[in-house]
């Protein structure tokens, strides 16, 4: 059996089998889409730098990494909550190559249990944002794919919040960020994006995958333009170090 048929029968016995993990189809939690074993299995990105949330090793304290000592992004800090392989790959390729709703929700609704527990952990004194900015597609790119999934989570999380989701504009059709590296990436999106309306002063960016932050940092270069001042990225999850992505 292919793996997208797996998952497509998956997906039919969840919808007819209420109240089963969405990973392994074993009794939820109470009102949670997950079991508890699943939940605690998922990677999650806990050991990564505050700035740029790339995973550091276990034996280190979180703390800012030299890369980002060296050369800060324009966003202050990162939160992205998960690391991009097993199961969160998976969900993610059938949210964005598939334009999968439930995986779409249901990563969204990682991406609030991720934050909520990183509040716990020491930054509830950091203010909410006064406004959501989800990294835009290329006009052409939308309409290529047909789904902008940037878009479709950050209205959502947007409504759930209850801030405004400000648009963005691509200016740039950029090619694919595959295949280059950090200074390649930063290159490619020099100028891409661009604010039109003047911005409160906290704003958070929203990406799916965050891979070296060339893009999120970019955008908020954007946004700093356009008068934010306490910038946010979020992203669902983080490329590990040395991996590509999409």
């Amino acid at each position: 059996m292919s793996t997208l048929w797996r998952h497509e029968v998956d997906d039919w016995l969840r919808r007819v089998l209420p109240g089963r993990c969405a990973f392994c189809l074993a009794a939820c939690e109470s009102g949670r889409p997950w079991c508890a074993a699943c939940h605690a299995a998922l990677p999650w990105n806990r050991m990564a730098c505050p700035v740029c949330a790339e995973s550091l090793p276990a034996t280190i304290t979180p703390r800012p990494c030299g890369r980002c000592l060296r050369r800060p992004p324009a966003y202050l800090r990162a939160r992205v909550p998960l690391r991009y392989e097993g199961e969160v790959a998976g969900l993610m390729q059938r949210f964005k190559f598939h334009a999968s709703p439930r995986a779409g929700t249901l990563l969204l609704t990682l991406l609030e249990e991720g934050m909520k527990e990183g509040m716990k952990e020491g930054q509830a004194g950091i203010a909410p944002p006064q406004a959501l900015i989800a990294v835009p597609l290329h006009p052409r790119r939308a309409r290529e794919r047909g789904f902008d999934q940037g878009r479709w989570l950050a209205e959502r999380l947007a409504a759930r919040l209850e801030v405004p989701l400000i648009l963005a504009r691509r200016t740039k059709d950029t090619p694919s960020q595959r295949g280059l590296d950090r200074r390649g990436r930063r290159g490619n999106l020099r100028g891409a994006f661009d604010v039109s309306e003047t911005l409160p002063p906290r704003v958070a960016l929203l990406d799916d995958v965050m891979t070296t932050g060339a893009t999120l940092d970019a955008l908020a270069r954007a946004c700093r333009r356009a008068g934010a001042e306490d910038i946010e990225a979020w992203a669902i999850a983080r490329t590990p170090p040395g991996h590509g992505s999409a």
